[in-house]
């Protein structure tokens, strides 16, 4: 029964395919802002689940444009390509996020974020 707005990023964890493709499970996840953080209301629907991320390096690349995800699966195997072999980061999923609103036609920013081991 509260309402928080919309935060940035929403972050789409997405799990790869042997062939860099998208499984079609994907994670959507949203920030709560600040002054809900301490105590975030209970969500009403048993499918929204509240999890606290722990701390995480990451590696990051970043593009404009509203991203669809032929853009996130192009720009993940242009990141891995870039960390060569010498990198260590999950390969099992990588994060997909989107920092503006659908309305903001200009200036949009996305990024692929792996997780270092």
């Amino acid at each position: 029964g509260v309402g928080m707005g919309m935060t940035a990023p929403v972050s789409i964890t997405a799990f790869p395919a042997e062939d860099g493709s998208l499984q079609q499970k994907v994670k959507v996840s949203l920030r709560i802002p600040s002054q809900f953080q301490a105590n975030p209301p209970c969500p009403s629907d048993e499918s929204i689940k509240i999890e606290e991320k722990q701390g995480m390096t990451i590696y990051s690349t970043q593009f404009g444009g509203y991203a669809k995800e032929v853009d996130y699966v192009n720009y993940a195997a242009k990141l891995k390509s870039a960390l060569g072999s010498d990198a260590t980061y999950r390969k099992d999923f990588y994060f997909c996020n989107g920092y503006d609103p659908p309305m903001k036609p200009y200036g949009r920013r996305n990024e692929v974020w792996f997780v270092k081991e």
